[in-house]
């Protein structure tokens, strides 16, 4: 009997290792894909893959960064309706799996900027104060996310330009989250490590 509990052990842990290579496997053909500007490929093998492993929030998270992030561009409101709308299935999915996270409100708050940049007479006062609360909560949970200050700062940043107030102190600010990205070690090679080229560029506009 022991014997038999050693076999069905390997067995159950032979298992394990080769779903999470497979995830792994799968997760980085969807980088791939990505890299090769196939966005819309990988939005799709990024929820396959959350349909088939249900305990892991990064799928649901990169589906819908990519839907979110290719929304700014997009000047039809129902076709923005319907990819915004499918984008938000897939955060509400992946805060399921990890409540609270500040990677995923990040993506949750550039959601609502997508609206505010297609419309900001309709949906800056609709979604303006949601999206300094989220990066508020966010940078309260981890103030040393370089995302998160990164986003934070340059929407503070926006509403200083849209208010006439001085932009300097935001400049500032972009050099620490520059800090942040270089110390910065992401739990794993699958986890968000995006942002450092964006910030870099915030940082030449300032000295412009």
């Amino acid at each position: 009997m022991k014997k038999v509990l050693v076999i069905l052990s390997f067995i159950c842990f032979a298992f394990t290792v080769n779903a999470q290579t497979k995830y792994e496997k799968g997760m980085q053909k969807a980088f791939e894909l990505l890299q090769q500007n196939k966005g819309t490929e990988a939005a799709n093998l990024f929820e396959r893959i959350a349909e088939a492993t249900p305990n892991e929030w990064l799928p649901s998270y990169y589906a819908a960064q990519i839907n979110i992030m290719s929304g700014f561009a997009i000047k039809d409101k129902s076709k923005l309706t319907q990819q915004l709308d499918k984008a938000q299935k897939q955060l509400d999915r992946a805060s399921s799996i990890s409540p609270n996270n500040p990677e995923i409100m990040v993506m949750q708050a550039m959601l609502y900027t997508v609206w505010v940049a297609f419309d900001g007479a309709t949906y800056g006062m609709k979604y303006g104060a949601k999206v300094a609360e989220i990066y508020a909560k966010a940078h309260a949970i981890d103030k040393d996310n370089p995302r998160v200050l990164l986003c934070k700062n340059e929407w503070d940043m926006g509403s200083a330009k849209y208010f006439g107030k001085d932009t300097a102190p935001y400049c500032e600010a972009f050099q620490t989250a520059l800090e942040k990205f270089e110390t910065y070690e992401a739990p794993s090679k699958l986890h968000p490590s995006w942002g450092k080229d964006r910030v870099e560029y915030l940082i030449a506009e300032c000295k412009k």
